[in-house]
């Protein structure tokens, strides 16, 4: 099975063209939140619909809005992808989960505070063997540009009680690229650097 994973698009999603495999993730941050449009979804979702995969699977980032407003008012969101909050989904006996939860950032799109992110993460199923979060585990590619950890400590708990075979994830830019830990590969599939410019092609795996 081809996956491709993607992250931090915010709004230039356009600029990939057409990609193309079995599985295409979309690890949060489709939007930009700093001029948030109504029409951010439905833009995503037809680009999704010309991607070349058999399944798409989406979650939410900090920037997207407009995808929790939809789903707080139990709104549609994608036509041509399935969305995960909290979710799993199996496909070809691959395990997917996904949840777009992230720490310190209070009045941002799927904010929690560390309560709330435990019990989150609590839901994960042991059996998971694609996560795919927001959020950097704490100490694994969450390094801002300034050097700065960001990523959620207690996630970082879960991931390691959970050894899961890949876990995706974006939200900090400077920190693209994929890591090896423990059996489990860590990728931060962010595409955009601290400007906002696409600088990295989607990360491409086997499994």
């Amino acid at each position: 099975m081809k996956v491709v994973v993607i992250s931090d698009t915010h709004e230039l999603h356009e600029e990939l063209g057409v990609l193309e495999g079995d599985v295409l993730i979309h690890c949060g941050d489709s939007a930009y939140g700093f001029s948030h449009s109504e029409h951010q979804v439905d833009w995503l979702d037809d680009w999704f619909g010309r991607q070349r995969f058999e399944r798409i699977l989406v979650i939410g980032g900090n920037h997207d809005f407009e995808i929790q407003k939809r789903v707080n008012a139990k709104g549609r969101l994608f036509r041509n992808a399935d969305y995960l909050e909290d979710k799993a989904l199996e496909y070809q006996g691959v395990n997917f989960y996904g949840a777009p939860w992230l720490p310190e950032l209070a009045g941002w799109a799927f904010y929690l505070p560390p309560d709330e992110l435990r019990k989150r993460w609590d839901l994960i199923p042991d059996d998971t063997d694609i996560l795919i979060t927001h959020t950097p585990p704490l100490n694994i590619l969450d390094r801002n540009s300034r050097g700065k950890a960001c990523g959620c400590p207690d996630l970082r708990k879960r991931v390691v009680d959970l050894n899961p075979r890949v876990h995706c994830f974006g939200h900090v830019h400077a920190s693209g690229g994929t890591i090896e830990l423990h059996d489990t590969k860590y990728i931060n599939a962010s595409l955009v650097n601290s400007q906002y410019e696409i600088v990295r092609r989607p990360h491409e795996f086997e499994i």
